[in-house]
């Protein structure tokens, strides 16, 4: 990365409400995919203390509504409402964009899953690559006019530490000619969510919306519940960080000063991070996953899937 870095007063440490200490969101509008568990909730919870209007976009309403409750009753903000999303089903993001009125400030697209057995989309497509980007892909071009009448929007694009060892392969991004492996299809959909950012910020910056990657960290969520002893044997020790901890990234691109204006980068720790360096496991951003060349290949390659799911 050629650009001077960003430097914040945040580490791997700091947790959402300090990022947002001090911050002012009160007439912004937000959207947290995922709201009601793990680093959405917290995600949420710090949009809401800071006054922003927070909508929770979840798969189960009355989760979200529970989690609206709670979280409207710690920090006194009544502006929380609850709306049902589910990633992985294109009608369902239809009627979420469709319903949307007015302008949108903040997106954070958090939702996600993980080592899924393999599953497949009424469109054919894999699960994981689905919800992750394709689903986000949707409601974030769907949303595209309410983000541009915002000024000065951002979105967040959720990514991991999974994507380093994980390129995208364009001519197989459904695994359909390769067996099909549970942690290689999570990391390349985190591949995928990395590279959505860096071509959105490219398209979108001329509208005035920033779009950058948060890498939240490793947090015990239920994001893990399809992981195995065997698969935990073959994962890296990772020091595991609390919801409130692994939220901090996500608030910091989505309302800290520091980065406005700025879009297209990968953040870890609440710092810009840097090149991966195979000797460190755990941390840095993996070229391919901030190349422009793959990036507008994959936004192109997205396009033709959606294209082609209505031709069917």
């Amino acid at each position: 990365m050629s650009e001077t870095r960003v430097n914040t007063p945040f580490n791997a440490r700091s947790t959402a409400a300090d990022v947002v200490a001090g911050v002012d969101l009160t007439g912004r509008r937000a959207i947290v995919t995922g709201a009601s568990s793990g680093i959405g909730v917290e995600t949420a919870r710090a949009l809401a203390t800071a006054g922003a209007e927070v909508t929770l976009a979840v798969r189960d309403v009355r989760a979200g509504e529970r989690t609206a409750r709670e979280v409207g009753a710690g920090t006194g903000n009544r502006l929380l409402r609850v709306a049902p999303l589910d990633l992985s089903d294109q009608r369902s993001v239809a009627a979420f964009v469709a319903a949307w009125d007015g302008p949108l400030h903040i997106l954070v697209n958090n939702a996600g899953v993980s080592a899924t057995p393999e599953m497949r989309t009424a469109e054919g497509w894999e699960l994981q690559l689905a919800t992750n980007h394709l689903g986000h892909f949707a409601v974030a071009n769907g949303l595209h006019r309410a983000l541009a009448e915002a000024g000065r929007a951002r979105v967040v694009s959720l990514s991991s530490i999974a994507h380093v060892s994980a390129p995208m392969v364009f001519e197989d991004v459904n695994f359909r000619a390769r067996p099909y492996d549970r942690l290689l299809a999570y990391g390349e959909s985190k591949t995928a969510t990395a590279l959505f950012a860096v071509e959105a910020n490219r398209r979108w910056a001329g509208d005035g919306i920033t779009v950058n990657v948060a890498n939240p960290g490793a947090v015990a969520t239920n994001l893990g519940r399809h992981l195995t002893e065997e698969d935990y044997a073959q994962l890296p020790a990772f020091d595991f960080k609390t919801p409130q901890q692994g939220a901090a990234t996500s608030v910091l691109l989505a309302a800290g000063p520091q980065l406005e204006g700025i879009g297209g980068r990968y953040f870890e720790d609440c710092q810009q991070a840097v090149r991966h360096d195979p000797a460190d496991p755990l941390s840095g951003v993996a070229d391919h996953a901030i190349d422009p060349a793959a990036a507008a290949r994959l936004w192109q390659l997205s396009l033709d899937l959606f294209a082609g799911a209505q031709r069917a």
